[in-house]
């Protein structure tokens, strides 16, 4: 009996050390189950927050998704014919053509900036700590690769379009995923300036006190909140703090659940601060830098300014070029009908169609046949005021990637010789290319500093001199929002010294009798009217001619002449890029 009790407590004493271990270790195994589902429950719930707003989204936002994407290929001054930026002659901002937005100097820094420094930082100052990446994962989805590419812009001054075009090359979401990428990563920088006034609010220190990849994710999650009607709220709020608990820390995640929980409970469009000026109103409402708005409602006054303001934050829209060469209008509008793009002609150039219903027209047929060129309308107009005969020799000084090169080739019937000068060796290939495609053999590339042309090719030697001249780019803002952050009046008055200098160079090889054109992607009186007006007072062998030649239709002739020879095309005039333009004739030999 005593040994069977004695067993018996031994039997229990064992079983109670064995249940104690089993109960301590019962919360251990619990933690790790719940960190598990929560896991998986975080990865299915982003899933089903994704899908919830796909459900809840409507055709028009679908649409105007379907618009940003197709936009976003023609951002950079019109996809193949990017604009020029920068103080350095030659350097350019073209979407497709391997440069990015922004001011840019022939080391590749951007204006302003002091040697050594990161573009987009501060001079002196240390880059700020990066996101955790997901462990072992791509992006999940259009939010967070909206994330990364706005990070960049942010912390490491990559240029928007190039940035979100890597990653969604790098991602391949599928087009309702992308288009909504696009627009997140566009609108968040468009709306930048109303975004952050309305997040300081809500943050005891301000947006600007926060992480970089912290603050791009408050700012795209509240653009969703203020500016997308279809997205439902708490698919934008659930997904920004998934997104923050998988890159960040706990603290990182109640934030970003704090914050947009307050913006989530006071829905509607925010309103400008009380006595606000109509500068402050407009900048704010638009989201524009006050100082730039400043300029414009001096320049065009307070209504114009708020049309040009609003007209920026809309998507860019897709149009091309015919290469008469190949084919006329009517004809490119059939054969761009047969691969379903539904083209109508251009109203501001007599050479462009523009797809109704967007589409990246670089993908078509059409495009790789060289029939067409991808191209915005205003920037058409340039090679049309410059009007070349064939039989000429022309100088196009700032010439990559090549848009208006091809298209003085083809109003010259490819007969001639069209000098195309850039300073970066790596765009000579983007121009030689263009010309390739469309059949052209009369461009001959030049590697060479706009600025310093007049020491390599004889003085007067030249009948027609295009000088597309590098610009604070203000007029494709809608393609390139980032500009209007990066810019600075210092960075413009740079630009105005380097436009001068070119100017003063190009002018001395134009023979007499002939004609230039000095044009700009931008909307800066000091670096349009007032650089041809110094320019005219300091040359007195050059004077406007005031000829409209073929190609300008008769409505922009009209609506957008701003002096004799000139044209100034805002993009509230037909919802295409800013642009001015000067035609110049030369009277005699002498120059100044």
């Amino acid at each position: 009996m005593e040994g069977g009790a004695s067993g018996s407590g031994t039997s229990r004493r064992r079983g109670a050390r064995h249940g104690d271990r089993r109960r301590r270790g019962r919360p251990r195994d619990r933690d790790r189950r719940r960190r598990v589902r929560r896991h998986r429950g975080a990865a299915g719930g982003q899933e089903g927050a994704a899908g919830v707003r796909v459900r809840a989204e409507r055709p028009d936002e679908e649409g105007r998704y379907a618009r940003r994407i197709a936009g976003s290929v023609a951002r950079g001054g019109g996809s193949m014919t990017g604009p020029k930026t920068g103080p350095t002659a030659g350097v350019r901002a073209g979407a497709n053509a391997g440069a990015g937005s922004g001011t840019a100097s022939a080391t590749g820094s951007k204006a302003g900036a002091k040697p050594g420094t990161k573009p987009g930082s501060k001079p002196g100052s240390k880059p700020g700590p990066r996101a955790k990446p997901p462990s072992g994962r791509k992006p999940l989805g259009a939010r967070e690769l909206a994330l990364e590419a706005l990070t960049a812009v942010e912390q490491e001054g990559a240029y928007s379009n190039l940035a979100l075009n890597a990653a969604l090359n790098r991602t391949k979401l599928d087009p309702r995923e992308a288009g909504l990428a696009t627009e997140l990563v566009y609108g968040t920088i468009q709306r930048r300036n109303t975004i952050d006034t309305v997040l300081d609010t809500h943050l005891a220190k301000g947006a600007k006190k926060l992480q970089p990849w912290v603050r791009s994710l408050l700012r795209l999650s509240a653009y969703q909140l203020l500016f997308l009607d279809r997205v439902p709220p708490h698919a934008a709020v659930s997904e920004a703090v998934a997104i923050a608990k998988r890159r960040g820390h706990q603290g990182v995640s109640g934030l970003v659940n704090a914050v947009l929980r307050k913006l989530a409970a006071n829905p509607g469009r925010p309103t400008p601060p009380t006595g606000a000026s109509a500068v402050e109103r407009i900048a704010f409402e638009h989201s524009h830098p006050e100082w730039l708005v400043r300029e414009w409602v001096r320049a065009f006054g307070e209504e114009t300014a708020e049309r040009i303001a609003a007209a920026n934050n809309e998507p860019p829209k897709a149009s091309a070029r015919v290469n008469p060469l190949r084919i006329d209008r009517d004809g490119l509008i059939a054969k761009l009908a047969a691969e379903g793009v539904e083209a109508v002609p251009s109203l501001v150039s007599e050479d462009g169609v523009v797809s109704a219903n967007g589409g990246n027209l670089a993908f078509t047929e059409a495009f790789k046949a060289g029939l067409c060129t991808v191209q915005d309308e205003s920037s058409m107009l340039v090679a049309a005021l410059l009007d070349p005969a064939p039989g000429m020799r022309v100088l196009d000084c700032c010439a990559a990637p090549g848009g208006k090169t091809t298209q003085l080739a083809e109003r010259m019937e490819d007969k001639g010789e069209i000098v195309a000068c850039d300073i970066h060796p790596h765009k000579k290939e983007l121009i030689d290319g263009a010309a390739s495609r469309l059949g052209l053999a009369s461009v001959h590339t030049v590697v060479a500093d706009a600025a310093k042309l007049h020491e390599r090719f004889e003085e007067g030697s030249f009948d027609r001199i295009l000088l597309d001249a590098p610009c604070s780019g203000f007029g494709v803002i809608r393609r390139k929002p980032d500009i209007k952050w990066t810019k600075t009046p210092e960075d413009v008055a740079s630009i105005v010294e380097t436009q001068r200098a070119i100017l003063a160079s190009v002018s001395k090889l134009l023979k007499p009798g002939g004609i230039l054109v000095y044009s700009t992607c931008t909307l800066e009186p000091s670096e349009n009217e007032a650089q041809i007006d110094a320019f005219l007072a300091a040359h007195p062998d050059y004077a406007p001619d005031p000829t409209m030649p073929p190609g300008i239709a008769r409505e922009t002739a009209v609506r957008c002449a701003a002096g004799p020879g000139r044209l100034l095309v805002t993009p509230a005039d037909f919802g295409s890029d800013g642009f001015f333009m000067a035609r110049l004739i030369r009277s005699s030999s002498r120059s100044s």
